[in-house]
C-alpha cells in the first residue's frame, strides 16, 4: 500500500514538472562563448559543441512535455548582476537565478523542435528589434520638450511615421518593398529600422507587425531628431528592373532626394569617395514627395489610440502581436 502511495506522489510530480515552463539562456556568438570561459565552473571549451548540448537538452525537454523558450545569455550583464547582488559568478546556482531573474524577462522565442541554426538567428533578431526599439523609444520619450508633454510629442511623432509609411507604400505601388531607415543617436552610433512589405494589387499591404513598429518608432524619432537621417526604399516587381529611392529625413519630415542624389549616395564607395560601379539590374530614381503631416481632425484617433496603425502602440514592445 505505501509502495502505490509512493508511486502516485511521483507520479504527480512529475505530471507537475511538465506543466511547469523553463527557460534556457544560450550564449549564442563565440565571442560571448569566450567571454563565459573565464569562469572554472563553466566546462565547455567549444561552442560548436556547446550548441550541440544545449539543442539536446532542448529535445530532451520537449519530448518530455515541458514548455520551453530560448533566451539570450549576456556575459557583461550576467557580471553586472552578480555584482549587484554580491554573488559569486562562478558558481551554476548564480547562472540559473541570473536566467530566471532576467534572461527570462527579455526575448524570448519558444522551442518548437527548430532546430537550434534557425532558432538562434531568430533570437538575435528578435532581441537586436527590441534594442533598437528601446533606443528609439526613449528618444521620442524626451522629445518635445518639458516631460509632461514628452509623451504626447511622441505619440504624434509616431503618428505621423505610421501615416508616413503607408503614404511611402501606397506611392510606390505594386511589388515586394524593402525599406531602410537611419537615424543619429546617442554619440556615434546609429538607430537602423528594416522593414518588408508587399503591396497586392488589390491595394492590401502586407508587413510584419513587430518590424512595422520598430521602423515607425525610428522613423519617428528621425522626425524629432536635430541631426538628419535618411531613408532607403527598393521596390521589386517581377520581370522588371529593381527600383532604388531615397530622401532625408530633416527638419521633421521626407526631403525627396534627386536620382542624381540617390546615384551618387549608392554608387561612391563612404570610404575614400571612389566611384564604384552601379548594382546590375537597379535603376536609380528620385524620392517621391511624400506628405508626413497629419490633420489633426482627421487623424485624432491615431493620436488617442495607436493601437489601430500597425497594430501597435509607442508604450508596447515590437513584438507585442504576432505577424500578419
Amino acid at each position: 500500500m505505501a509502495h502505490t502511495d509512493n508511486s502516485r506522489r511521483l507520479t504527480a510530480r512529475r505530471r507537475l514538472r511538465g506543466e511547469a515552463p523553463s527557460t534556457v539562456a544560450v550564449l549564442a556568438d563565440e565571442r560571448d562563448f569566450a567571454a563565459m570561459r573565464r569562469y572554472d565552473t563553466f566546462t565547455f571549451d567549444d561552442h560548436a559543441m556547446y550548441l550541440r548540448q544545449v539543442e539536446g537538452l532542448l529535445r530532451a525537454m520537449a519530448a518530455k512535455g515541458t514548455y520551453t523558450s530560448v533566451a539570450l545569455f549576456d556575459p557583461d550583464a550576467y557580471e553586472q548582476y552578480c555584482t549587484e547582488r554580491r554573488l559569486d559568478p562562478d558558481t551554476p546556482a548564480s547562472r540559473t537565478r541570473y536566467t530566471a531573474d532576467i534572461a527570462a524577462q527579455g526575448v524570448r522565442v519558444p522551442y518548437e523542435g527548430q532546430p537550434i541554426a534557425r532558432l538562434l538567428p531568430d533570437l538575435v533578431d528578435q532581441a537586436g528589434r527590441q534594442t533598437t526599439w528601446e533606443r528609439a523609444s526613449r528618444l521620442l520619450a524626451r522629445a518635445g520638450g518639458p516631460a509632461a508633454h514628452a509623451t504626447d510629442s511622441g505619440q504624434v511623432a509616431f503618428a505621423r511615421a505610421s501615416r508616413t509609411l503607408r503614404r511611402l507604400i501606397e506611392a510606390v505601388g505594386t511589388g515586394a518593398h524593402h525599406l531602410v531607415c537611419t537615424v543619429p543617436a546617442e554619440g556615434t552610433t546609429h538607430l537602423v529600422a528594416v522593414l518588408h512589405a508587399e503591396r497586392h494589387e488589390d491595394g492590401h499591404v502586407h508587413m510584419g507587425h513587430p518590424a512595422a513598429t520598430v521602423f515607425c518608432t525610428v522613423l519617428a524619432a528621425g522626425f524629432t531628431a536635430e541631426r538628419p537621417g535618411g531613408l532607403a526604399l527598393r521596390s521589386m516587381v517581377p520581370g522588371r528592373p529593381a527600383v532604388l529611392r531615397a530622401w532625408g529625413i530633416k527638419h521633421g519630415t521626407l526631403v525627396p532626394m534627386s536620382e542624381a542624389e540617390v546615384f551618387s549616395a549608392y554608387c561612391t564607395d563612404a570610404l575614400n569617395g571612389d566611384p564604384v560601379p552601379p548594382e546590375h539590374g537597379v535603376e536609380h530614381r528620385a524620392g517621391i514627395e511624400i506628405d508626413t503631416e497629419l490633420d489633426m481632425d482627421l487623424d485624432a484617433h491615431f493620436i488617442k489610440d495607436l493601437d489601430r496603425d500597425l497594430g501597435m502602440g509607442l508604450d508596447k514592445g515590437p513584438d507585442a502581436g504576432e505577424d500578419d
